[in-house]
């Protein structure tokens, strides 16, 4: 019994070292996966405007010209790298690779040359799904792997074509998981170090096994051997919509802002776990199901929210129509929601979390006329005038401009209420308020001093 213990640990031990250890050769999986990469080539039209200059009556002086010339169009041409994901002629490559696009050409490990359409595109995530007429001869596939078993340091490889390079292969390790690069509302980069140049979009990025566990999309030009693919888990979710043509996904109509420690304490929370909805849009489906600005997501069915990103992937992951249960915590009290989700537009494809508000110099408050509440669309709030250099509220990130609307939750009808409430507030205590400026709505939270 002890033997045979001491046995199946050796073997565990033994394979998890190589599993993670350098191996002998990439040969194999290259010889594997090698066929089913494929190169693609790209062109499009584009306009070239005239000289804005040679309409203007004193550079025609010195230059002649009768100003007013048409545009001149011009053809661009593109390269990138896409892999066939099914062996009836679907090829996934980036949504950049042949985006605008008039003619696509994808050349095989064979040198065989087709002509492709597009069938699908997803911008959000920079995904794309082009079509190939094979004759009816079927064609070599590659795997798709489960990107979220992979795991940081593990040995991975890129095929692609850098640069025109046709089909070079390079190996590294991946870097890091979940990356938010700031290109989307659906950032959650794979960083590898495995070489990836321009050309290598929409290539694969394969483990050992030669499954593919990411697509090559971008580069960091501030250093080396920071390259970044898309998880495959993200286009196995969208596989379906774009062999359909459109990629549809869920809407709730909010605005999210992390937690930090600050609010955290304001709000009487454990930790900083959870999604904060500073605004709900009037009319989408959370302003329906009655979310209300100051509530707390900490569940959404039975997927536990860490924070505002996995909360808008998770809406994101689902279809217009569908309803989901919200667990919320508001005023201290765990409550339930149903929301009916209606469907992301393409205009609302910005991150929906809002950048914070400035710094600013020099708390003075006014009171704001009818008037300007009527301009501002607010029914309550007073406006900042200015904020003491080095403060709390300025630190925390309050500046003049902002109009302060709620307070410890308390909606703020006039200065003096404010004074009132802040001034009831003991020093040490956090205080927490909810601002409206240009970059949309926030709350705050800083000890008073």
């Amino acid at each position: 019994m002890q033997k045979s213990l001491i046995l199946a640990m050796f073997v565990f031990l033994l394979s998890a070292v190589q599993a993670y250890a350098a191996p002998e050769s990439f040969v194999p999986v290259v010889k594997a996966t090698r066929d089913a990469v494929v190169h693609i080539n790209t062109t499009a039209t584009a306009t070239r405007t005239a000289n804005p200059f040679m309409d203007d009556d004193f550079f025609r002086q010195f230059f002649g010209g009768g100003g007013g010339m048409p545009p001149q169009q011009y053809k661009v041409r593109g390269a990138g790298t896409g892999f066939i994901v099914d062996s009836v002629g679907f090829v996934i490559t980036n949504n950049h690779v042949i985006n605008n696009a008039e003619e696509i050409i994808v050349k095989a490990s064979d040198n065989k040359e087709y002509k492709a359409t597009l069938v699908g595109s997803d911008p959000l995530t920079d995904l794309a799904l082009i079509k190939i007429d094979t004759k009816g001869a079927k064609l070599k596939a590659l795997p798709l792997g489960d990107s979220d078993m992979s795991e940081i340091g593990e040995w991975v490889i890129a095929i692609g074509n850098p640069v025109g390079y046709e089909w070079t292969v390079t190996a590294g390790i991946i870097s890091a998981k979940g990356r938010n690069l700031g290109t989307g509302p659906y950032d959650n980069f794979i960083q590898t170090d495995a070489a990836i140049n321009p050309g290598n979009s929409g290539g694969p990025l394969l483990n050992m096994k030669g499954e593919v566990i990411g697509i090559n999309t971008l580069i960091s030009t501030a250093g080396q051997g920071l390259g970044f693919a898309v998880p495959v888990n993200m286009l196995k979710e969208l596989l379906t919509q774009l062999k359909s043509g459109k990629v549809q996904r869920g809407w709730l109509g909010v605005t999210l802002q992390d937690i930090n420690e600050s609010l955290a304490q304001s709000f009487g929370l454990p930790d900083t776990k959870g999604a904060l909805i500073a605004d709900v849009i009037k009319g989408d489906p959370a302003d329906k199901a009655g979310l209300l600005p100051g509530d707390i997501v900490k569940q959404t069915d039975d997927k536990n929210i860490e924070n505002t990103r996995e909360l808008t992937q998770y809406i994101g992951s689902k279809q217009p129509g569908q309803t989901i249960k919200m667990t919320l915590i508001r005023d201290g009290k765990t409550i339930t929601k149903n929301v009916k989700l209606a469907e992301r537009q393409t205009a609302n494809s910005g991150n929906p979390v809002q950048t914070p508000p400035s710094t600013s110099t020099p708390l003075k408050v006014r009171d704001l006329n009818q008037n300007e509440k009527d301009r501002l669309g607010i029914k309550v709030g007073i406006l900042v005038t200015g904020v003491m250099n080095d403060s709390a509220p300025a630190k925390a990130g309050i500046a003049t401009g902002d109009i302060i609307t709620w307070m410890n939750r308390v909606d703020i009808t006039s200065v003096k209420q404010f004074s009132d409430l802040y001034n009831s507030v003991k020093p040490g205590a956090s205080v927490s308020i909810r601002i409206i400026n240009q970059n949309g709505v926030r709350f705050i939270a800083f000890p008073k001093e």
